[in-house]
């Protein structure tokens, strides 16, 4: 397993696996119609926009690479928000690979990498509130829920979405 950074080239590739991963995770959650037939276009587009400068925040694509293929990916926010800090706004393994600690060791690695970058204070995500599997996978990672949103998802639905924090990221390292 090596991590690198992903580049505008990586687009698709974390747009595929995004979208196998929400239609893994998600099921029951986002409409039916939007996972079968919606979901690898919207991420496809939303990837492509991401690299092509449309982001006006900074931010950082880790990925998990085996054999040349990506398993996993963080997309990162560093020094987000005065309080919280750094925002994962994603985190994604192929779903054949949960359980298996990819997801931890990336969560280390980003936290060594807002470290060695000077944004030690704290980093946050939101998690859908269905999605149990990965709360449970954020609060055994030391992530505390500090309160609740309701989010738009793209596929319009509105759900509630809760804050995992971490205010010292060193307990992230492996």
């Amino acid at each position: 397993m090596s991590f690198r950074d992903a580049t505008a080239e990586d687009a698709d590739a974390i747009a595929h696996l995004h979208a196998e991963s929400w239609r893994s995770a998600y099921r029951g959650t986002f409409s039916d119609d939007f996972l079968d037939h919606q979901v690898h276009q919207e991420r496809a587009a939303a990837w492509n926009a991401r690299f092509s400068g449309a982001e006006s925040r900074g931010f950082f694509v880790l990925l998990a690479e085996s054999a040349g293929q990506i398993e996993g990916f963080a997309c990162v926010f560093p020094a987000d928000h005065a309080i919280f800090g750094s925002y994962v706004d994603n985190l994604h393994v192929q779903p054949k690979l949960t359980g298996r600690g990819l997801g931890r060791r990336l969560l280390s690695e980003v936290a060594r990498r807002l470290m060695a970058e000077g944004f030690p204070d704290g980093m946050y995500l939101w998690v859908v509130e269905q999605n149990q599997r990965a709360l449970r996978f954020y609060e055994r990672a030391g992530a505390k829920v500090v309160g609740s949103e309701i989010h738009t998802m793209p596929d319009g639905q509105n759900v509630r979405a809760l804050r995992c924090h971490w205010p010292d990221i060193r307990l992230l390292l492996l």
